[in-house]
């Protein structure tokens, strides 16, 4: 599955937002060690941006900013072939066609290394007028269309579901993650001490107050 297949199948801007502030608070619940989790929303990137990451820890990750314009989403795959540190640039075609209401994104320092070379093997984008999400026109290395990471990176944007989120987290975090929950937290309802301790016996809802407003997750009472 290249980023090709991946904007085929992601969601429409609001849904993504929402999924992506989903999977921050269920890692932010599994896991109290900011650097341990993989996933992370900062509702406040900017006055008027927020952004959803993912780090692997390995090398691998994705970045996806949402703004009045639309979403922009790059990710990188530290094992592609289509690694800008294979000719010290991107892979052609990779970010040539991003269009000018993104082009900031291409060159932002968070997405660049020390030398300002773009951090990407795979982009796409939405404008908030777009019926899809689009990437360029890019002629695949000989390993074939997935060799950008595009399939792993978004994995769990494009299949967006509670269950795909229970099955990634109980490998990752190696403990049982109870799906109700799970349901819970993707639905965006205020959490409760009951849906906390489900995920984690170990935490209660006060405890996240900082991670609920990084992330802009709905507060209140059920």
């Amino acid at each position: 599955m290249s980023v090709h297949d991946v904007a085929r199948r992601l969601p429409g801007i609001s849904p993504l937002n929402d999924l992506c502030r989903s999977l921050a608070m269920l890692d932010a619940i599994l896991c109290p060690e900011w650097g341990d989790r993989w996933h992370s929303f900062d509702a406040h990137w900017s006055p008027t941006e927020t952004m959803a990451s993912m780090r692997d820890g390995s090398g691998g990750e994705y970045s996806v900013v949402f703004s009045a314009a639309g979403a922009y989403a790059r990710g990188f795959d530290h094992e592609s072939p289509m690694s800008p540190y294979v000719d010290d640039a991107p892979w052609p075609g990779v970010l040539d066609e991003v269009p000018a209401v993104f082009r900031a994104y291409v060159d932002e320092p968070a997405f660049t290394d020390e030398s300002g070379v773009p951090v990407v093997t795979a982009c796409l984008w939405r404008e908030s007028t777009d019926d899809r999400w689009r990437a360029g026109n890019i002629e695949f290395p000989e390993d074939g269309e997935d060799s950008d990471g595009a399939d792993w990176l978004f994995q769990l944007l494009v299949t967006g579901t509670p269950e795909s989120y229970q099955e990634w987290a109980e490998e990752y975090f190696e403990v049982p993650v109870d799906l109700e929950a799970v349901r819970h937290v993707y639905a965006l309802r205020p959490l409760t001490d009951e849906v906390v301790a489900a995920l984690n016996p170990e935490r209660v809802a006060a405890e996240l107050a900082g991670d609920i407003e990084e992330i802009g997750y709905p507060a209140g009472s059920e």
